[in-house]
């Protein structure tokens, strides 16, 4: 995941927890997490 999609998918997930007017979508938020950490987590063994 590049840097353009990893904000993205940061930004819908801001989205879906502070947007009152956004109906709650769980399947959805444990997705976006479950693809930010992977992200995170391949960053943190390049170091």
């Amino acid at each position: 995941m590049d840097d353009l999609e990893y904000n993205a998918k940061l930004d819908e997930l801001d989205h879906l927890l502070n947007d009152a007017d956004v109906p709650l979508e769980p399947a959805r938020i444990w997705d976006l997490l479950a693809a930010v950490s992977h992200h995170d987590l391949e960053l943190a063994g390049r170091s």
